[in-house]
């Protein structure tokens, strides 16, 4: 390890010189494989928090797929029903381990989102995460170390360029951070806030029963949103973010957002859609997006004549809005946190249509009460946790 790290350019290929450093000590990181470029270490130290909070959090390991700096999911390492994988394409990979099903939620959250990510992986990295990852298209990863086994497969991967990581897990951060932004240095004290259960007390509306299960889903919400690019909406579900809305000047754009992600990996359970007849020869990747355009407001464009044949075997039956609508009914019991207030109970009409019925958010609007009340209409169980997350 050294103080600092020479990279090819920063975030576009005209920004140089770029490096990255430390000013006391030795950088908190060993590149194993790969050259990994500017954004790649800002998804990288971005997800390490991410999984690493998560971890002391639950007590349960923890895997983040970032991309542009947000994460497209965020996970625990709970075991996988066989629909959910199926829909994450890992039902040929036998008995997984609970950090590979934390990757497999991780990544199956927001497929679209998730092509082509750095991972963060909260514990040693084992062959069967690696042979996973092996298979999906991903810059990198990091994480506190590999097995010798995991570590060789993943440097089989691209051609041998995969940029592996491996973090100091005992690395403390200065508790200043300093950033410029047009030669002005901005100076803060970092994000150290903990993220626990006791945030969650300040049940505001009259449904007050928020389940052992659900605080948890409500914690892996707000600390997802702790490292996600604001404004910030994270809905989950069963220890995995099922859609993050991030970066939107709008909280009800965010809310959409985030809700129609997490429609859409409800919509991918349906059995209509697991049964889509798909060509043998059609990558994964390609099924994501054919099913991705199969269950939106476009589905012509994957059905017209000569172009399901490109990935069906036969043509299928169109998915109407009424069964997608009776379909979505059936998603339930849904956690949803926010990074900032809720100004208006317009993102609670949202949020129920997505199924929430928990949600953390934490108040101080002037129109709290609407909030409340629309929370009230559909017996949604509201904390305030008096606390901001904006990620910048």
């Amino acid at each position: 390890m050294s103080n600092e790290m020479q990279l090819k350019y920063g975030c576009n290929p005209n920004q140089k010189p770029s490096r990255i450093f430390i000013e006391e000590g030795e950088l908190p990181i060993e590149v194993l494989n790969g050259k990994p470029g500017y954004i790649n270490l800002l998804d990288a130290f971005n997800g390490w928090q991410l999984v690493r909070e998560l971890k002391k959090a639950t007590g349960l390991c923890a895997a983040t797929s970032f991309k542009h700096v947000s994460p497209a999911g965020a996970a625990v390492g709970r075991p996988l029903s066989d629909t959910l994988k199926k829909i994450y394409w890992v039902d040929d990979l036998g008995e997984l381990s609970p950090l590979a099903c934390a990757y497999a939620r991780a990544r199956g959250a927001d497929r679209m989102s998730s092509y082509g990510d750095f991972i963060a992986l909260s514990d040693v990295c084992d062959v069967c995460t690696a042979k996973m990852i092996q298979r999906e298209v991903s810059d990198g990863v990091i994480a506190p170390g590999y097995t010798d086994e995991a570590l060789e497969i993943l440097k089989s991967k691209r051609k041998g360029t995969y940029n592996i990581i491996k973090i100091d897990e005992s690395y403390v951060p200065a508790p200043i951070e300093r950033k410029q932004v047009f030669g002005v240095t901005f100076e803060q004290g970092r994000n150290e806030l903990d993220i626990n259960k006791e945030l969650l007390a300040n049940i505001v509306t009259d449904n007050k029963n928020i389940p052992e299960d659900k605080k948890i889903d409500l914690i892996i919400s707000l600390i997802t949103l702790k490292y996600t690019q604001s404004n910030s909406v994270c809905y989950v579900k069963d220890g995995q973010a099922i859609g993050i809305g991030a970066g939107q000047q709008s909280r009800i754009h965010c809310t959409r957002l985030a809700g129609q992600k997490a429609d859409n990996w409800w919509l991918r359970q349906c059995p209509k859609v697991m049964e889509l007849p798909f060509r043998d020869d059609v990558r994964r990747a390609d099924r994501d997006n054919a099913i991705d355009v199969y269950i939106g407001d476009e589905y012509e464009d994957v059905l017209r004549d000569g172009e399901w044949e490109k990935v069906f075997t036969e043509k299928p039956s169109v998915f109407t809005r009424e069964e997608k609508k009776e379909w979505l009914a059936k998603n339930t019991d849904v956690a949803l946190g926010s990074d900032a207030f809720f100004p208006f109970g317009d993102n609670i009409e949202r949020a129920n249509k997505s199924g929430v019925k928990y949600i953390a958010q934490p108040g101080g609007s002037i129109r709290d009460d609407n909030v409340i009340e629309t929370c009230n209409k559909y017996d949604i169980a509201m904390a305030f946790t008096g606390i901001r997350l904006f990620h910048h």
